[in-house]
C-alpha cells in the first residue's frame, strides 16, 4: 500500500510544484505597456577608475604627480597599463594594514606616496610607506601604480 501511495503522489506533487513555479504573464492593456520596437537599452557603467597618484623620495621632497584612469587605461601616468593591471590584480589594493596587524621591522625606504579618486565605484583616500613589511608588501602589490620609485637624496 506504502509504494502505490508514493507512486502515485511523487509524480502529482512534482507536476504542482513545477506549475507554481510558473509566473503569470498579464497582457498589456494600454499602448505604453506594449514595445515600440525603437526602444534601446544602455548598458549601465559605473564611473570610471580615475586616480591622482602623488610619489614623494622622502617626507621633504617635492612629488610626482600623475592622474591615472583605467578601463580604459590613460591620464598622464606614465605606464598606465601596467598600473591598472597591478590594481586589477590586487585583491583590496587601497585597504589599509589593521593596526593589530603584526608586521616585521624592515625598513624599506623613505619614499610616500597619496593616491586619491575613485576606484570601481569606490572613493580612495589612502597613503603609502616603505617603513614595514606590510607596507613593503602593500606597496609592491601595486609598485606600478608608483613609476619610477624617486630615490631619497
Amino acid at each position: 500500500m506504502r509504494y502505490r501511495t508514493l507512486l502515485f503522489t511523487t509524480p502529482a506533487l512534482a507536476t504542482l510544484l513545477s506549475l507554481s513555479a510558473c509566473g503569470s504573464e498579464q497582457a498589456a492593456d494600454s499602448p505604453r505597456d506594449t514595445a515600440s520596437g525603437t526602444t534601446t537599452v544602455q548598458p549601465t557603467r559605473s564611473p570610471a577608475d580615475q586616480l591622482t597618484v602623488e610619489v614623494r623620495a622622502s617626507a621633504k621632497a617635492t612629488p610626482k604627480t600623475w592622474t591615472l584612469t583605467c578601463d580604459p587605461a590613460g591620464g598622464d601616468h606614465p605606464e598606465a597599463a601596467k598600473a591598472c593591471a597591478a590594481l586589477s590584480k590586487a585583491q583590496d589594493p587601497f585597504k589599509p594594514i589593521s593596526p593589530q596587524q603584526i608586521c616585521t621591522e624592515i625598513y624599506g625606504g623613505p619614499q610616500e606616496a597619496k593616491v586619491k579618486g575613485t576606484w570601481r565605484g569606490r572613493q580612495v583616500d589612502t597613503g603609502f610607506t616603505r617603513k614595514n613589511g606590510c607596507e613593503l608588501h602593500r606597496w609592491d602589490q601595486v609598485a606600478p601604480l608608483f613609476g619610477d620609485t624617486p630615490k631619497a637624496n
